[in-house]
């Protein structure tokens, strides 16, 4: 690949290919339970980004086993995993909660990292002591949802937090050890290729390790789709949004890491684009574009 692509990442610092085993906390968001909003953000479904994850009712290591056993199959046996805590918000919590979950992770035979997802605005003092403890035992990646570095469109889809909250957040983090990923969205309502371009620039600019693009999905049963079908929103066609994540990936450090290129929404409440279900068609425009 023509950028540092996490494959590579990952042979490199663990000797072999990773692969996520997507686990769930009981959890919420702020801008859900109605602490800065309700409802969560536009663009995101009742399942909170987690719909690959398994229940967060069952215990974490029980819930890492069914993850790894449906990948198992599919993958090599010297495979490594890593734990992705995905749904929501995993550190909205006491952080005895958040400990005992990463403990119990940290603890699996299969598994030689972690990965949190959350915001920016969900980091206590109390959460950064026990990500710092964490990340002393094993690697310990935090995935921060930015999406972009305008306020203004982040007001458009409920985010919560302003931008200047992001910047702080990976500071605390990275000087606990904490490697530092931040996702992006291209074709949020309103902006166009420069603002999205900032959000790239904002990212580098605050230190992230690492970086996952994707393209705005309409889902069903969120606020975003009935803009969509009022016309209000324009989704990206695949040349254009790849066109847009070119010109992100030049601006990138040689040591940031591109975690993910482009995403795939859930089939069954996907609405658009329609480019992005078929996962074969886009491997193969990514292998040829970026290869």
């Amino acid at each position: 690949m023509r950028f540092n692509d996490a494959n590579s990442y990952f042979k490199k610092t663990f000797g072999h290919k990773m692969y996520k085993a997507a686990i769930s906390l009981p959890v919420t968001c702020p801008n859900r339970d109605g602490t800065c909003g309700v409802g969560g953000c536009a663009f995101c479904s009742e399942g909170g980004s987690g719909e690959f994850a398994t229940a967060s009712s069952i215990p974490v290591k029980d819930q890492i086993d069914q993850a790894i056993g449906k990948l198992s199959s599919k993958v090599p046996a010297d495979t490594g995993y890593i734990a992705y805590f995905q749904s929501f918000s995993n550190t909205y919590c006491e952080p005895s909660v958040l400990k005992a979950a990463l403990d119990e992770a940290a603890c699996h035979s299969k598994v030689e990292a972690l990965s949190v997802a959350t915001r920016p605005d969900c980091l206590p003092d109390g959460i950064i002591n026990v990500l710092r403890d964490t990340a002393c035992r094993i690697p310990l990646f935090v995935e921060l949802g930015l999406q972009t570095s305008s306020d203004e469109t982040a007001e458009w889809f409920g985010r919560g937090y302003k931008t200047e909250v992001y910047i702080d957040a990976v500071r605390k983090l990275r000087a606990v050890g904490v490697n530092v990923i931040t996702h992006i969205i291209f074709g949020l309502k309103g902006e166009d290729k420069e603002q999205m371009i900032d959000s790239v620039r904002t990212a580098v600019a605050a230190g992230s390790d690492g970086v996952k693009f994707t393209c705005l999905y309409i889902l069903r049963g969120t606020r975003a789709e009935e803009e969509w079908r009022s016309g209000n929103i324009d989704v990206l066609e695949m040349n254009e949004y790849f066109d847009i994540v070119e010109e992100a990936i030049a601006l990138l450090p040689p040591d940031v890491v591109v975690h993910r290129i482009t995403g795939a929404g859930p089939k069954k409440l996907l609405l658009a684009p329609m480019w992005t279900a078929d996962k074969r068609k886009v491997i193969n425009y990514i292998n040829g574009r970026f290869g």
